[in-house]
C-alpha cells in the first residue's frame, strides 16, 4: 500500500514539473537557456543584396543577435578607423566584434555607441573556418566579387535587419549564416547621383531631431 502512495506521488510530482515548465516556456521563461537556439533561428531578408545601412538619426545604435544556421564560425564585425569612427581605413584591426555565431545567446542586445544622422555603418563578417572576410554593400567590396550580405530596411520600426553568407563565391547563396538587426537606422541602395542626397536628407533629419531635444513644446 505504501509502495502504490509512494509511486502515485512520484507520478503526480513529475507531472505538476512537466506542467510548471510547460507553463514557464509559455509565458517566455527560458529555464536552461541554450546556445543552440542561435542555430534555429535566422531571419532572412527577401531581397537587399547590396544595400547599405546607415544611422537615421542622431542618436545610439543597438545591435540585436538574430540567430544563424551556419555551420561555420563567424565572427561580426562592425568597421572602425584609426579615431573609432565608422569607416573603413584598411586596419582591420581598429574594427569593433558584435557577434559570434556559435558563443553569442540569441536575443542579445550591444550598444554600438551614438552617430550622427546619416552616418554609414559598415559591417564585416570573418569567418574563422576559412579566414575570409565579406562585407556589406556592393559585390565589388568582397574578395569573389559576390554580394555577401542582404539588409532590409523596416524590418521592425526604425529597425534595419542584416544577413550574411558565408561561403566563398556565396556557394548556396541562403544568406542566414549571421543575422543581426540594428536600431536607429535605414538601408538604401543609392545611385551614385542620389547619394550626397540621401546623406543630406539624413542629417537635416538629425538636425530637426536636435532642435526638437533643445527645444521642447512649451505647456500652457
Amino acid at each position: 500500500m505504501k509502495l502504490a502512495f509512494r509511486s502515485s506521488t512520484v507520478v503526480l510530482l513529475a507531472y505538476m514539473a512537466s506542467v510548471s515548465a510547460h507553463a514557464a516556456e509559455d509565458n517566455g521563461i527560458v529555464l536552461k537557456p541554450s546556445r543552440s537556439l542561435s542555430a534555429q533561428a535566422a531571419p532572412v531578408p527577401p531581397g537587399g543584396e547590396g544595400w547599405r545601412v546607415f544611422v537615421n538619426t542622431d542618436g545610439p545604435v543597438t545591435a540585436t543577435y538574430q540567430g544563424s544556421g551556419a555551420d561555420f564560425n563567424n565572427d561580426l564585425y562592425l568597421m572602425l578607423d584609426r579615431s573609432g569612427k565608422p569607416g573603413n581605413d584598411g586596419n582591420l584591426a581598429n574594427d569593433l566584434l558584435v557577434f559570434n555565431n556559435h558563443s553569442t545567446p540569441l536575443g542579445e542586445a550591444r550598444n554600438l555607441g551614438t552617430f550622427s544622422g546619416g552616418t554609414e555603418l559598415m559591417f564585416r563578417l570573418h569567418v574563422n573556418t576559412t579566414g575570409d572576410d565579406f562585407f556589406t554593400g556592393p559585390r565589388s567590396s568582397n574578395p569573389d566579387g559576390e554580394f555577401h550580405a542582404r539588409a532590409q530596411d523596416n524590418w521592425l520600426p526604425d529597425t534595419t535587419l542584416v544577413s550574411f553568407e558565408d561561403r566563398y563565391n556565396s556557394f548556396d547563396r541562403n544568406f542566414n549564416d549571421l543575422s543581426s538587426s540594428y536600431s536607429n537606422t535605414v538601408a538604401a541602395i543609392p545611385e551614385p547621383e542620389s547619394y550626397a542626397m540621401l546623406l543630406v536628407g539624413l542629417g537635416v533629419i538629425g538636425a530637426i531631431a536636435r532642435r526638437g531635444r533643445k527645444n521642447p513644446p512649451s505647456r500652457w
